[in-house]
């Protein structure tokens, strides 16, 4: 399956899904259901929050973001907002017990969050949900039991860990991957303005980003055709070989097109 992370329709571009899902098939990943848009399913975040508000977990905030701008989050509007003040966003409240996961890669981590995080925003004020509410019901509602991504993406899982249990939803399996960063330490992004990923040689972006992965693929698959190097990463595919690093230097800005 394929979901469009585009609940922030102020900063989605249009016509980007468009060219993630060709790059997809150019590199011989196809999807078996309807590709899932974020900005079409507003009505189950909104009933997830809801439930929240229901179970008296979440409160108004009328805080900016100049005035939270350092972690954790004080609890300004907890108990209640200043009556000469407006509310704006809504945020869940947090406690104090350790939450996380067992990492596959990384092993145990784990937050208090309301010492480290504080009370965050699940809709924010400009009335968009928050991307950690959208992604946690998304993942319950599809059944995702595995998640893999970067390890970037790690420091906030907590946050997703908490949610998960306040709405009763089942906590998938994670691995947090190292992340690609050019010379000068800077993440290789999607919103790079650089062809990270080049259409014409699909082959060789497989074999590298196998060869990223420490997968070690035989040189010769340089020759072959996407579905052969697919079927041999499927065959051969070993977890213990995956880097460790929370970062790992690409030589160049075309990322895994070297």
């Amino acid at each position: 399956m394929v979901r469009i992370d585009d609940v922030d329709l102020i900063r989605s571009v249009p016509g980007t899904d468009k060219i993630i899902l060709e790059q997809l098939e150019r590199l011989g990943l196809y999807w078996d259901e309807n590709v899932v848009y974020q900005s079409h399913r507003f009505d189950l975040y909104q009933s997830a929050l809801d439930k929240l508000q229901s179970s008296n977990v979440t409160f108004p905030c009328s805080c900016s973001r100049k005035t939270t701008a350092h972690k954790p989050y004080p609890g300004t509007c907890r108990n209640g907002i200043k009556p000469d003040q407006t509310a704006c966003s809504i945020r869940i409240k947090t406690d104090n017990n350790k939450t996380g996961i067992f990492d596959l890669l990384q092993g145990n981590f784990t937050q208090r969050l309301e010492s480290k995080i504080g009370d965050f925003i699940i809709k924010r004020a400009d009335n968009i949900f928050a991307y950690h509410l959208a992604t946690v019901v998304d993942d319950a509602e599809q059944n995702i039991s595995q998640i893999v991504r970067g390890i970037d993406l790690l420091e906030s899982t907590p946050r997703q860990v908490y949610l998960q249990k306040k709405l009763n939803f089942i906590t998938p399996l994670y691995l947090h991957l190292p992340i690609a960063i050019d010379k000068s330490g800077k993440k290789i992004s999607k919103s790079d303005e650089v062809d990270s990923v080049t259409l014409s040689a699909p082959e060789k972006v497989l074999y590298n980003a196998l060869d990223f992965l420490g997968q070690k693929p035989p040189k010769l698959s340089l020759t072959n055709d996407v579905e052969s190097i697919l079927d041999w990463a499927i065959k051969n595919w070993k977890p213990d070989n995956l880097p460790k690093e929370k970062e790992i230097i690409v030589s160049d800005n075309a990322c895994l097109n070297r």
